[in-house]
């Protein structure tokens, strides 16, 4: 079976009415903002040292990337009933598997003629139940983002959750230490993107950035001891990279450099943002943990585990109020709510948790849960107007 391009793309006009002879010729589409967040001192002593690195998708200026989006329907005997009658779309097929209907989707994917200023992607509509055929986390997507919608309360996160993260990423961001032994990096917290270590560096490939996305990335240094001040030592290096969404081209970001001075004896302290974001990948780690506890019939101790990370993020102050963590607070306040009995856990508390866990490990926004407008985490300015606009119809 092969599948042809429903029209042909018509070629832009710039300001004037003239017409451009390729949308990838005319203008990049999308790219991205790099930030290092950090102390400007540490002491001359060895000291552990945190460093935040956000990247932001800056956006597109008057025209966007075209979109080639394929839809898979499940329609199995699991989806029978509600489930389906809510998937009010124009096209079934027959009798679908999952693995099948990924592969298909691939297929329509693969088969267009017109590949340039497209961005392709799948989305996957199902219960995440499959009741034939091989295994669809197994399935080979390439470069081909999936994006997952999950239907009924006992729908299996698990399937639609590995799906997710499955796709190749053109993003990559490297962290070099210092030269001269200036700093070691210890750790680096970057969700569950993978990352690939050398002797003095770590790369992570993340997946495309929307507009106004952010990904941030907190990193662990140790500071060896110095036996005198210092003033301008280089202690990171940061460089990415990325395809931009109109073009097979690889672009380079503009490197960045973190220096401080080394100091006395005094710690100076750390950067709200930073520790907002250590926050939140501390509680983030509670609530995998929890959910570890409760798949194990432990469901008594896994909400002891969440009470004692809400107070926790009660006696966290930092300036003003912070919308993440407020937002964190409710998390908790769910899942702890989610979990008052097994019934009710296995239900609704687990997929929950599984969605919440996919989230912070992406940074990426995930609805879940029964307030859409309190769980906003990794939302992007156009995702909230949506849900503005939704919550007033």
């Amino acid at each position: 079976m092969s599948f042809n391009d429903d029209e042909p793309i018509l070629p832009t006009q710039d300001d004037s009415g003239e017409k451009i002879a390729s949308f990838s010729e005319f203008k990049i589409v999308g790219k991205t903002k790099a930030k290092i967040i950090n102390s400007t001192k540490a002491p001359l002593k060895e000291s552990p040292f945190k460093v935040m690195v956000e990247l932001i998708g800056a956006g597109f200026d008057s025209d966007r990337p075209g979109v080639d989006l394929v839809t898979v329907l499940d329609v199995s005997e699991s989806m029978k009933g509600k489930k389906l009658a809510k998937m009010k779309l124009a096209m079934q097929f027959k009798r679908t598997n999952i693995t099948a209907g990924l592969e298909m989707g691939l297929e329509v994917l693969d088969d267009r003629k017109l590949t340039d200023g497209r961005v392709p992607a799948i989305m996957l509509m199902s219960d995440g139940r499959q009741n034939e055929g091989d295994d669809p986390t197994e399935v080979e997507v390439s470069d081909v983002p999936i994006y997952t919608f999950g239907f009924g309360v006992n729908h299996d996160p698990t399937c639609l959750a590995g799906l997710l993260t499955v796709a190749v990423q053109d993003l990559e961001l490297t962290l070099k230490q210092g030269k001269d032994q200036e700093s070691k990096i210890e750790t680096v917290s970057a969700g569950n993107y993978e990352q690939s270590k050398g002797a003095d560096f770590v790369t992570i490939s993340f997946g495309d950035l929307y507009n106004k996305e952010v990904r941030k990335i907190i990193v662990d240094l140790l500071l060896p001891a110095v036996k005198e001040e210092q003033t301008g030592v280089e202690i990171i290096k940061i460089t990415h990279k990325y395809r931009a969404s109109d073009s097979s081209k690889l672009l380079n970001g503009n490197p960045l450099v973190a220096s401080i001075d080394r100091v006395g004896t005094t710690v100076e302290a750390e950067k709200e943002e930073v520790m907002i974001e250590a926050k939140r990948l501390e509680t983030a780690e509670t609530m995998k943990d929890a959910r570890l506890m409760a798949d194990d019939n432990k469901l008594e101790d896994a909400k002891d585990m969440l009470v004692e990370a809400q107070n926790k993020l009660q006696d966290f102050v930092v300036g003003k109020p912070n919308p993440l963590i407020e937002m964190l607070k409710f998390e908790l306040k769910e899942l702890v709510r989610l979990m008052q009995c097994p019934e009710t856990y296995k239900k609704r508390g687990r997929p929950f948790a599984l969605s919440s866990e996919n989230s912070h490990d992406r940074q990426r926004f995930a609805a879940r849960g029964r307030d859409v407008g309190k769980l906003r985490l990794f939302s992007t300015p156009r995702m909230d107007t949506y849900l503005c606009w939704r919550k007033n119809e």
